[in-house]
């Protein structure tokens, strides 16, 4: 669907301008003052100058960064080539893993899922970073990073493998025109004795989304969601903990989702369906996304590119000519999901093959991308899909202006940055996130919740088996000990 052999559009063209300037003035072609540590990683480059790094990206847009504008950027500065190597993101960690022990030395550079992150680390398939960082001056520069990405999705047993590179998490948005329309609060506060704001319980969630929908359907519904398993099982991580839910018990690693939580929250997934549109089960991103950009529905939670296009923002590039047109740009507003505590939903870290040819130039490459003056045009990119991820990036001025209430949007992402929820992450953790998908396939065909569960949890406790109860008690501590796996 989304092509990558797309010529440049205008706004990369400015932006390589800009920071090819930016760069001379900073001392990245000439050095004349104190080195950043974009500089850093530029001169220290420049010695492999010739050398072609192999980067493993997602397919689709993700790479048009990297091929249309850093990886010029980066030969012009350095003389290091970038090829990139695209793949459907479910494949990503086999092709890593499979690079890994075959011993090709396929790929130099990674982009690793952060919930993936023990699973290769612990294999041996990535090179620890710290030597690095503290070599290239790269560590004070980390804590710009927003809390939530910096503290975990980067290390695995207190070692840097990987640098956070995207700041995914799943976020509300909704229709500002029907929320503040006075006679719809006036209704809803009469009928429900309370205000018609954006929905901080999932109560209210459901109350919101049913006055919606019993008002304006079939020409616009309360909400649509994420339903596919595949996207669904992210919102039922972030609402079983939300509700007080944990995975596993610490202790014996017997799997705690088929609780008196989990059976609720599985109900209440299902009977929300009620009020949304017809198949709404069937829904993906772009199902819940088109129908948001239609006016369809009057709430959705989704990943961070839906605020910026839904705004209008990157319309005309040619990258994005799929996208269909907005009939809600000024309509939009943003808020944290119900509970306050968004699932941060799969995301990115760049990480060093282990068995790299070109480590220290790979890992140069990835301090530049990552540093706070090229990150910062790598996320205002309209068609890449790198979100906001450093302070810095929520406190642009530049990227502020770039629609009416952007600066609304960033300050959402940013409170996501600080209270969002980890991916649950495991070794192996696909197999695991496989049962719970095949759980809410089950779900929405009509099965009861109290037995999909306890099949779930009878899936988990075997698969704890398999791979090793106390190998697994200690990746699950680890990630349990992370300051967002739980609220």
């Amino acid at each position: 669907m989304w092509s990558s052999e797309i010529m440049y559009t205008q706004f990369v063209k400015n932006t390589r301008h800009i920071v090819t300037a930016s760069a001379v003035c900073l001392g990245l072609i000439g050095n004349a003052h104190a080195q950043s540590a974009a500089d850093q990683a530029v001169e220290a480059a420049k010695q492999y100058s010739g050398v072609t790094l192999n980067v493993l990206y997602e397919a689709g847009l993700q790479p048009l960064d990297p091929k249309n504008f850093t990886g010029p950027l980066w030969e012009e500065l350095t003389g290091i080539k970038i090829n990139v190597i695209e793949s459907p993101v479910d494949q990503m960690f086999t092709k890593a893993m499979q690079d890994y022990r075959s011993g090709s030395g396929g790929y130099d550079l990674l982009n690793v899922i952060p919930n993936q992150l023990p699973d290769l680390a612990m294999s041996g398939a990535l090179e620890p970073l710290d030597d690095y960082v503290d070599k290239f001056g790269y560590r004070e520069e980390l804590q710009g990073i927003a809390p939530v990405y910096r503290d975990n999705q980067m290390t695995v047993e207190d070692r840097i493998y990987a640098l956070p590179d995207d700041g995914d998490v799943l976020i509300l948005y909704y229709r500002r025109d029907l929320f503040d329309d006075p006679a719809n609060q006036s209704a809803f506060q009469e009928k429900y004795g309370y205000p018609l704001a954006p929905p901080t319980t999932w109560q209210q969630f459901s109350e919101i989304g049913q006055f919606m929908t019993d008002t304006y359907a079939p020409d616009t519904y309360g909400a649509g969601l994420l339903r596919q398993p595949g996207n669904a099982q992210y919102m039922f991580q972030e609402r079983f903990r939300v509700e007080g839910g944990q995975f596993f018990d610490p202790d014996s690693m017997d799997a705690t989702v088929n609780s008196d939580i989990g059976v609720k929250v599985f109900n209440e997934m299902r009977a929300e369906n009620s009020w949304m549109p017809p198949g709404v089960e069937q829904w993906g991103f772009i199902e819940a996304f088109n129908a948001f950009l239609a006016g369809d529905i009057a709430m959705t939670i989704s990943w961070p590119p839906v605020g910026r296009w839904a705004a209008g923002y990157g319309k005309g590039t040619e990258a994005l000519n799929w996208i269909p047109e907005t009939k809600v740009a000024d309509k939009v507003g943003y808020a944290l999901p119900p509970g306050g505590t968004p699932e941060l939903a799969v995301g990115f870290s760049l990480a060093v093959a282990s068995g790299s040819a070109n480590k220290e130039a790979a890992y140069l490459f990835a301090q530049w991308l990552n540093s706070e003056e090229i990150s910062l045009q790598r996320v205002q990119l309209p068609y890449a899909l790198r979100d906001p991820f450093r302070t810095s990036h929520f406190a642009s001025e530049e990227y502020r202006s770039r629609w009416s209430n952007a600066g609304e949007y960033l300050d959402v992402l940013q409170k996501g940055a600080e209270t969002g929820l980890l991916d649950l992450s495991l070794l192996q953790t696909d197999r695991y996130e496989e049962a719970l998908r095949q759980a809410i396939s089950r779900l929405w065909s009509g099965e009861d919740a109290k037995k999909i569960l306890d099949d779930l949890a009878e899936d988990w406790d075997q698969l704890t088996q398999r791979i090793g109860v106390d190998k697994q008690k200690r990746v699950y501590a680890d990630w349990a000990s992370k300051p967002n796996a739980y609220p």
